[in-house]
């Protein structure tokens, strides 16, 4: 394949401006009523990262599959859940097989309630993941569907597909997906800014140029739900459909038309951001819960966990900025270090690392103080793809340790990253599953866990993806509840 397009950074205002005016009508009601009339197959979200939740809330999130834990699910009144696989941290061989299992499974707790299925893949909305993989997998257990719906806008994230290109904002400017420092990742790097390129690079000699299609703003914005019904309602031969948003409207509306198009017997397989599933499933944002609505303890008895392992520049720049800010501001923050060299050492020496840091912030949270554990801040990587993602594992697990080893109940949990904060819930807090409480912040999920089995039942665990957020985000956040 030649080399992609490069496209320009544009100014996110004024390109915006030029857009067509948003659809008039609020979609969301036709939403709802239509979920409300109308029989819906159950909506399973499988999450590679749990970040997936940012835009949710009162729905279940699983971290186990097995028949029994998924029979009981389906047999609760609700349009969908999400089950937690993690794969984005998975080689490709390894995601593979935990999609298979997870869908057959699904698949058997469906038969077994007499439900019917839409599956949603839920992944990155910079377009790291592992695809088309996971939709391969889900086809050869849920059969073909008419096209694959390739649908990343995220709104609070700045996440705005438009022309078919896909851009990050970055402050006032709209970056080209291609050009940002996501499009280098170690695993699931790409060039490709324009979602058609983007297919064919990921998928070479997959797809001939017909099998691409694109529901326009322009087709949102001036044709309406049944304008967006009638263009997918034409759509089939196993292709790919581009979702281009770039208001929160436009979501409800392109969800809207999908609802109209599935009615009348069309059927899609979803590889989407956040936005899609809260669209689709009928929930309305709230504004983010509160100190008070926690019912946070008063005077405090513990201090907060703030647990970081995500490398990417965003997370970084949070992170000093909370520091630096907590110091300005006379603001109490322990910060301890685990020194990623000193966990590949070897196991003697990563064994000691975890041991004092385990101490060191167990003293700390008893006294109060809220506690930030962060993993070195310089990117240590191998020789090749497989080699990074085995030493990302490495110091995951070594947060991960570090969690079961506190058994002080902090205040709350904060972990910073996709992979840190799958770790820190399944592994570290032993969850299950949880209810997704709601946002923290704009597009940062706040989860609870009230299982007896879960360590630190009922704290507040706040899942925090690395990418997304102001630079003071985390201080905020951590200010309102202090």
């Amino acid at each position: 394949m030649p080399s992609p397009p490069v496209y320009p950074v544009l100014p996110r205002a004024d390109i915006l401006a030029q857009l067509p005016p948003e659809y008039p009508t609020d979609a969301q009601d036709q939403i709802t009523n239509f979920l409300s009339t109308f029989s819906q197959n159950r909506l399973v979200v499988l999450d590679d990262d749990p970040t997936g939740t940012q835009t949710c809330h009162d729905i279940s999130v699983l971290a186990v599959w097995d028949i029994n834990t998924l029979v009981e699910e389906f047999q609760r009144s609700s349009r969908g859940f999400f089950i937690l696989t993690n794969s984005r941290a998975l080689p490709p061989t390894e995601a593979e097989n935990i999609i298979y299992e997870i869908c057959q499974t699904v698949a058997q707790a469906a038969k077994a309630t007499e439900q019917s299925v839409d599956i949603v893949l839920r992944s990155d909305s910079t377009l790291r993941g592992h695809f088309p993989l996971e939709a391969d997998v889900a086809q050869t257990v849920f059969g073909e569907a008419d096209a694959w719906v390739l649908a990343p806008f995220f709104y609070q994230g700045g996440r705005f597909t438009i022309s078919d290109v896909h851009y990050v904002a970055e402050g006032e400017r709209l970056v080209p997906a291609g050009g940002t420092q996501f499009a280098k990742d170690a695993m699931f790097g790409y060039e490709s800014s324009n979602l058609r390129d983007y297919v064919m690079e990921k998928a070479p000699g997959r797809f001939k140029s017909e099998q691409l299609h694109s529901v326009s703003i322009g087709d949102i914005r001036n044709g309406g739900p049944e304008g967006v019904c009638e263009k997918l309602f034409g759509i089939s031969g196993g292709g790919v459909v581009i979702v281009n948003a770039a208001a929160e409207s436009d979501m409800h509306v392109f969800v809207a038309g999908l609802l109209l198009a599935e009615a009348k017997g069309k059927h899609f397989l979803y590889r989407t951001g956040a936005a899609f599933v809260s669209s689709r499933l009928g929930i309305r944002a709230k504004a983010p819960i509160t100190a008070s609505e926690l019912h946070l303890p008063s005077p405090r008895r513990t201090g907060g966990l703030i647990l970081v392992g995500s490398y990417v520049p965003k997370t970084t720049t949070q992170v000093d900025t909370l520091i630096n800010r907590s110091k300005e501001n006379n603001k109490d923050l322990a910060i301890i270090e685990i020194k990623v060299e000193e966990l590949l050492e070897s196991h003697e020496s990563a064994l000691r690392t975890i041991q004092n840091i385990v101490k060191e912030t167990e003293q700390y949270l008893q006294s109060g103080k809220d506690t930030l554990v962060m993993t070195s801040r310089k990117l240590v990587t191998g020789d090749d793809k497989l080699s990074s993602l085995a030493i990302g594992t490495t110091v995951a697990e070594a947060v991960v340790r570090v969690l079961q080893g506190i058994e002080v109940r902090p205040r709350y949990i904060i972990a910073k990253g996709g992979i840190t904060s799958s770790d820190a819930a399944t592994k570290g807090l032993n969850i299950k599953r949880a209810l997704v409480v709601g946002q923290a912040a704009p597009g940062v999920p706040l989860w609870r866990c009230d299982e007896r089995s879960s360590r630190h039942r009922g704290s507040p665990f706040v899942v925090f993806p690395g990418n997304v957020g102001s630079e003071s985000t985390l201080y905020e956040l951590m200010e309102a509840w202090r």
